[in-house]
Parts: C-alpha cells; structure tokens; sequence
C-alpha cells in the first residue's frame, strides 16, 4: 500500500509536467503549428525562443490576448489571433513550450 502513494507521489511531482507537455503537443498541432515550429523560425517565433524569453504568465497571456501583450512588450504590429482555450489547455501548451527552455551550460 506504501508502495503505491509513494508511486502516486512521485508521478505528482514528476510525472504531471511530462504529461501536460505531452498533451500539450496535441494543442500545438491544433492551434499553433501553422506559425510557430519548435525549434525554428517560422512566420512566428520558435518555441525555444519564446521560452527563453517569457514566463509561464507572458505565455499565457500572449496566447488569450496578444494585442494587448505586444502593446506592454513595447511591439509596434502584431499578427497573432487571440485564442480562446480552457485553462486545462492553455496549462498543457504552455507547459509545452517551456520544454524547449534550453538550460544553461555550466563551464
């Protein structure tokens, strides 16, 4: 019985960020891949760039109301639609695109 909440536990703490990047790749494929790739430019920014620049809190708001966000970023134009997702889905697609985050290479 131990066993299992040990398990349970360790999938919370674990598990639950690998699951909602995972699921997160499925809102990618929904609502951004058109724009954005992941590692490279497109007609929008890479998810590596995005998430080596913005929070999880600018990402969330850029994709609810980006003309508003590019306005508070100090960007003149903006070509990003607003999105309407449930909290569930932007929490996934947000957590995707942090997992291009590059760590930093100690020398």
């Amino acid at each position: 019985m131990r066993r299992y909440g040990v398990a349970i536990l360790l999938f919370t703490i674990f598990g639950f960020n690998s699951l909602n990047a995972s699921c997160g790749k499925k809102v990618f494929k929904t609502y951004c891949w058109g724009c954005h790739h992941q590692t490279a430019e497109a007609f929008g920014p890479s998810f590596e760039e995005i998430s080596s620049k913005r929070s999880a809190q600018e990402i969330k708001a850029m994709i609810t109301d980006p003309a508003s966000v590019s306005k508070v970023f100090g960007y003149s134009r903006n070509a990003m639609p607003p999105f309407k997702l449930t909290s569930d889905e932007l929490d996934m697609i947000t957590e995707y695109i942090l997992s291009f985050k590059k760590t930093k290479e100690v020398k």
